[in-house]
């Protein structure tokens, strides 16, 4: 599990590996302690009393020779983000990856993947990605706010979502018309007819509060030309419908953002 999700308490942990009627905190306690003897995990901060587990380096190569996860670009262990602060948001973003039913396809997941653009400057990191293909696309991509940002920066974080999608590169030989393909198509996603759905979920306030932020981000992003759904974490974690608040549009993202020159 901490190879997937990088952060994760013994709560978290004993959702995953006992039954859902039974309380395994207490086995998985041991058996981080035991890991942590070994030198595999550690912990490195806290989300309330409750301490963050990660792997250490040495954790992470075994978990790799021994083939435990599918082939994935090489990430940190998550511990540099603990200490500088980021344990409760990434503790946050584990239980929306649980509340998505992350017990079912766990090593399907990856968190902190970066998706950048070099010619523009375009560079964020998505805060998780599942691998769990839909017919019209290879991923499902989500963010989650845990109240820590302005209403205006989640906003925009959001919109940097549609940049992506909307950027376009030329190909064809040179001295030949050529013809421009989406970039995310092209190099990103290749595999995907339709840019992935990006899946929004607010936590870290009263129930009340996040409901405002969900109507207030609904209203930020308006006419966004990609495919938005957008939820609280307590409703998710209670299996409540998401709220759909921008629709895929490539041919209006095609109009918004200049084409490529050919060569």
């Amino acid at each position: 599990m901490l190879g997937c999700v990088r952060t994760a308490t013994v709560r978290q942990m004993a959702q995953v590996i006992t039954a859902e009627d039974a309380d395994g905190r207490s086995y998985v306690r041991r058996a981080m302690n035991k890991l942590a003897e070994l030198g595999l995990a550690e912990t490195n901060g806290k989300a309330g009393r409750h301490p963050i587990w990660n792997l250490t380096p040495a954790g992470q190569k075994a978990l790799a020779d021994g083939n435990e996860l599918p082939p994935r670009p090489k990430t940190g262990t998550g511990a540099k983000a603990v200490r500088a602060g980021f344990g409760p948001h990434g503790v946050a973003v584990t239980d929306m990856i649980l509340a998505y039913g992350g017990r079912e396809h766990l090593t399907d997941w990856q968190v902190e993947v970066n998706h950048a653009i070099k010619e523009t400057g375009l560079s964020f990191n998505t805060d998780a990605v599942l691998a769990l293909p839909t017919k019209t696309s290879e991923v499902r991509l989500f963010e989650l706010d845990n109240g820590t940002m302005s209403q205006a920066r989640l906003a925009r974080e959001v919109w940097d979502y549609e940049r992506y999608a909307g950027h376009r590169v030329w190909e064809g030989a040179r001295g030949t018309i050529g013809t421009t393909y989406p970039f995310w198509q092209r190099h990103r996603y290749t595999r995907s007819k339709t840019f992935p759905r990006l899946h929004v979920v607010l936590a870290g306030k009263e129930e009340h509060l996040l409901d405002n932020r969900l109507k207030a981000l609904a209203d930020d992003v308006k006419g966004i030309a990609i495919a938005v759904w957008v939820n609280t974490l307590p409703r998710l974690q209670r299996g409540e419908p998401w709220y759909e608040i921008g629709v895929d549009d490539p041919d209006r993202r095609r109009q918004r953002y200049p084409e490529p020159p050919g060569r």
